[in-house]
């Protein structure tokens, strides 16, 4: 069997030809590369295909390397790839400046092979990490859709509250990588909902006091499928599971947590799931406008809602109402 489309392909660009040799011979059979000897025959290459790391040479006729790295990077189908200058340039402000134009790094000539093979093999491992973490979030946002096609929610509902929930943790005071990290895992807060009888979770009418008990289990099935999981992201999505319908006041389930016992993440998605269930259509209902849901909601605070989350909340009424135009429903 051919492995040899396996290896990840390596663009390297240079005009003089004695270096692109070179980068052959330090690179040997590992990778599948292409070569260019300017600017313009590297961007033309890239319109075919995408090698998963680029090798740049600065001082080259008619377009130098750092115009090849802009244009690289302010091409949204190109822009991931990282790049690597490799130059006869030594001085600070041209390191400095293939840096601010999004290089990842930067090898002088004459080069080290070992150096070279290093930095090649590093930054490609990265490169495989990234896509790693995008695929697990991927998946994860998929067990989060397949609980839509057991219910009457609608990707737009998901794609809404999870930004409400970004919207509101950053509003909070979280961090930017801490509040999307909270918009990625909480899809996943009804994932439970896979394990409801479809007699119950669609039934059109009120349910009965058993029927409710039954559905009330979704958040600890939701939980026992996240459970025990390594990942940040699922151990969030846990979290979300189990508390996206505890009440301030205590007088919400699986275990009736209080005030601050509710973590803030699920304090925050309680708010963004209601607020969006209120606004949006549904079969057995029709959508409240904003106004009338954030009235209710304040209604609420210290009873169903955290006061002080509920009060951030109104105040972004502005950026609230364009996420919500953003992501409409679809007929």
């Amino acid at each position: 069997m051919d492995f040899s489309n396996d290896k990840p392909r390596i663009l390297i660009v240079d005009d003089e030809p004695a270096n692109l040799k070179v980068m052959r011979e330090v690179l040997g059979n590992q990778y599948r590369m292409s070569f260019a000897k300017s600017g313009d025959a590297a961007l033309t290459l890239l319109e075919k295909e995408q090698p998963k790391l680029i090798l740049l040479d600065i001082m080259m006729p008619d377009m130098n390397g750092f115009e090849v790295c802009e244009i690289v990077k302010s091409t949204p189908a190109l822009s991931h790839i990282p790049i690597i200058f490799v130059t006869a340039l030594g001085d600070e402000s041209d390191e400095f400046k293939g840096f601010e134009l999004g290089a990842v790094d930067y090898i002088t000539k004459p080069i080290s092979p070992a150096i070279v093979r290093a930095r090649v093999k590093t930054h490609l491992s990265l490169v495989q990490a990234e896509q790693l973490k995008q695929a697990h979030v991927d998946l994860v946002h998929r067990l989060g859709r397949a609980a839509e096609y057991k219910d009457t929610d609608t990707g737009e509902h998901i794609a809404r509250m999870s930004q409400y929930s970004k919207l509101l943790a950053l509003e909070f005071g979280m961090d930017e990588h801490q509040a999307e990290l909270l918009r990625q895992a909480a899809p996943m807060h009804d994932v439970g909902k896979i394990g409801i009888p479809d007699a119950i979770l669609l039934k059109p009418g009120r349910l009965t006091s058993e029927e409710f008990d039954h559905m009330k289990q979704h958040a600890v099935i939701g939980a026992q499928i996240l459970a025990n999981s390594s990942s940040p992201l699922l151990q969030l999505a846990h979290k979300l599971a189990i508390e996206h319908h505890e009440k301030w006041d205590g007088s919400g389930y699986p275990h009736g947590l209080k005030g601050e016992q509710i973590s803030v993440e699920g304090r925050i998605v309680a708010i963004a799931d209601v607020f969006d269930a209120l606004t949006s259509k549904r079969p057995y209902k029709e959508a409240w406008s904003v106004e009338e849901a954030l009235e209710h909601m304040q209604a609420q605070a210290g009873k169903h809602f955290d006061p002080h989350l509920i009060n951030l909340f109104v105040n972004k009424l502005d950026a609230i109402i364009a996420i919500k135009n953003t992501y409409q429903e679809q007929d």
